[in-house]
């Protein structure tokens, strides 16, 4: 059993899956998100979408950086992980302007104080400003905040995302086919958009990289960013503490608490430039989020190989989480994005453009692989000697 699974988590999210697999899967069963008919206003020709998700533990690893080192602006970031997680989902069938924001915010009254909430809700306010001025208007219409100190330990930071959409601008992945090329890009470095460095990490496997790169000092410390069942030898078993310093080619030094606190990369100010000018050329979307690089075999049309061969160089911050956990390739790929965490899926002919867009974003893009004909859906990732086929 991987490490992952002792935490009690899963890359893959088995049991989810089962659990809603008798559910209605929308109009379209291959789309990145689920979409209904347009029960807000019942025109045949829209479609409406309600989409939930968050920042997951990434919020306890905000806990722990704030407790040690008394900076409470690393908040912001949490807000920004829960708006991401959804907007960029929401990306992926081709939704990226007129949305509404809910937020669900659970809290530990006596570890999390009101100056924190504040911290969280002005820095969702303070994205959306930002988003605005690339043209991606989203309204905060408030949400919940609730003080349940028995069920959270310290914070959960979700959000719910809806929206209405016309039919004929949908992404849908059906078009996915042989013959296209899958343009990646990448989750880390400096968007023109960022304010400083961003290690690619996103909010997904934030708990096996919380325990396999700290050390027992959090565990020893802070008890209550961890699950007491948990046995001793999967909790905070690393070598780091939050402020060990990691040089970054051509960003200097950079500790390990920002590294893995990093907010998650939006692509929306890329991709409403891309499928505003170039919305024909896009076969198909996906965010490479739970699941990782695996995460595309949920959304094929049909058989078809999937082959990555060309990707980016792998960011330092999951070498530092592969060398502390000792995982191998196979399982870092299944939990990790590992250098990008946006497809697109096009013809050669269009790559190039849609590869310009981006980098005038300052979000270095490239052709990373195919798709291929096959007999069977399958996904083989080529990476330095290495060869996985999932």
């Amino acid at each position: 059993m991987s490490l992952y699974n002792k935490r009690g988590v899963s890359a893959q999210k088995e049991e989810v899956h089962k659990a809603v697999e008798k559910l209605d899967k929308g109009l379209y069963a291959n789309a990145f998100c689920k979409l209904y008919p347009d029960y807000l206003c019942g025109q045949s020709d829209w479609v409406n979408v309600m989409h939930a998700d968050g920042a997951g533990t990434k919020s306890i690893l905000a806990y722990l950086y704030w407790k040690e080192t008394g900076d409470d602006s690393i908040w912001k970031g949490i807000a920004q992980d829960a708006i991401a997680m959804n907007l960029d989902d929401l990306l992926c069938v081709g939704i990226y302007d007129n949305i509404l924001f809910s937020s669900t915010i659970d809290r530990n009254k006596l570890l999390i104080p009101g100056s924190i909430l504040e911290k969280v809700i002005n820095g969702s306010q303070e994205f959306f400003d930002q988003l605005k001025s690339f043209g991606v208007n989203i309204q905060f219409l408030g949400g919940e905040t609730a003080d349940v100190g028995d069920v959270v330990r310290t914070i959960a930071v979700n959000g719910t995302m809806t929206a209405r959409w016309p039919k004929h601008r949908l992404i849908t992945n059906d078009n996915i086919a042989p013959g296209n090329v899958i343009v990646g890009l990448s989750s880390y470095g400096k968007a023109d958009y960022e304010e400083e460095y961003n290690s690619g990490l996103g909010s997904n496997g934030l708990t096996s990289a919380r325990h396999d790169v700290l050390n027992k000092f959090y565990a020893e410390h802070f008890k209550e960013t961890y699950e007491p069942a948990l046995g001793d030898d999967v909790v905070y078993i690393g070598p780091h503490k939050m402020t060990d310093a990691i040089n970054i080619d051509g960003f200097g030094m950079q500790n390990v608490g920002k590294l893995l606190l990093s907010p998650t990369r939006t692509y929306a100010p890329v991709l409403k430039k891309i499928l505003e000018e170039q919305f024909d050329a896009v076969s198909g979307l996906i965010h490479c989020s739970g699941g990782g690089q695996t995460k595309v075999l949920k959304y094929l049309p049909g058989n078809m190989r999937i082959v990555k061969d060309n990707l980016f160089p792998t960011p330092p911050i999951f070498e530092i989480i592969r060398k502390a956990s000792g995982a191998d390739s196979r399982e870092m790929y299944q939990v990790f994005n590992m250098g990008h965490r946006l497809e697109i899926f096009t013809s050669e002919k269009d790559a190039d453009k849609i590869i310009e867009t981006s980098l005038s974003f300052g979000v270095d893009a490239k052709v990373i692989g195919r798709v291929e004909e096959s007999d069977k859906k399958e996904l083989i990732i080529r990476h330095g000697e290495e060869e996985i086929v999932f």
